[in-house]
């Protein structure tokens, strides 16, 4: 197992509070991935991957649709997407991924949670080449597959790391080999239940103590609550 299986395990998965909190995230990457590549899923694999992900979270179809047809409404204000970076305590280092209509609002409240908990937001390429950016994708498969043979196949098309979770196959790849990742993934027939990207830290992660695990922990959990953050990576140890 590689860095990104590490990196998954190690990464503490909240959920987004609640279903409200999921599907305005949920709806905003929707609405970027049909604005950037049109609204069409036949002819946008973005898209088809965050349609993939809605449904895994029981997005209502309802939403789904309207998150889409925001992108073509040209009254409605466009999202965004701006990545901020930053210092918490003790020497923990944030890269927050946000998706707004209002960056001037947005980097006012990142900003505000940084200085009230001990930290700091920096300037651009502070801190992002800590991380490396990966597509990420998780599939089921009929049993009978055997996930190294799915590795090799799949290493001629981007994939890096490939490992089970519970009972479906997670695939890390390289950024710029998503799309071509996809296309094999829909070609071979199976089944998509997420695709998207993450941020792998390219540094050791730091131990805390409990204490001041916990600062961080708070921290994490104001940027979580913004309504303009869509993903939070740190260099903490969990």
């Amino acid at each position: 197992m590689g860095r990104a299986f590490e990196f998954r395990k190690e990464r503490k998965f909240k959920r987004w509070g609640n279903m409200s909190r999921v599907f305005t995230r949920l709806g905003k990457e929707l609405t970027i991935a049909a604005k950037s590549g049109g609204p069409d899923p036949d002819n946008n694999p973005r898209l088809r991957a965050i349609i993939s992900t809605a449904r895994s979270e029981n997005m209502p179809k309802d939403n789904i649709e309207r998150a889409i047809k925001r992108a073509v409404e040209k009254d409605l204000s466009e999202y965004k997407e701006v990545v901020y970076e930053g210092y918490g305590p003790h020497g923990i280092a944030f890269l927050i991924e946000t998706a707004t209509d209002n960056p001037t609002r947005t980097v006012a409240n990142i900003r505000s949670y940084f200085n009230k908990n001990g930290g700091s937001l920096g300037t651009q390429g502070s801190v992002e080449f800590m991380f490396e950016r990966k597509s990420v994708f998780k599939i089921r498969t009929v049993n009978d597959v055997d996930p190294e043979e799915l590795e090799l196949e799949l290493i001629d098309y981007g994939a890096e790391e490939l490992f089970k979770e519970d009972e479906e196959i997670v695939i890390y790849g390289l950024f710029e080999s998503y799309g071509s990742i996809q296309k094999y993934i829909e070609e071979k027939g199976y089944e998509l239940i997420t695709g998207g990207f993450e941020r792998i830290p390219t540094v050791e992660l730091k131990q805390l103590e409990a204490d001041h695990r916990a600062e961080i922990e708070k921290l994490i959990e104001r940027f979580e609550n913004d309504d303009d953050v869509q993903n939070v990576y740190h260099t903490m140890a969990n």
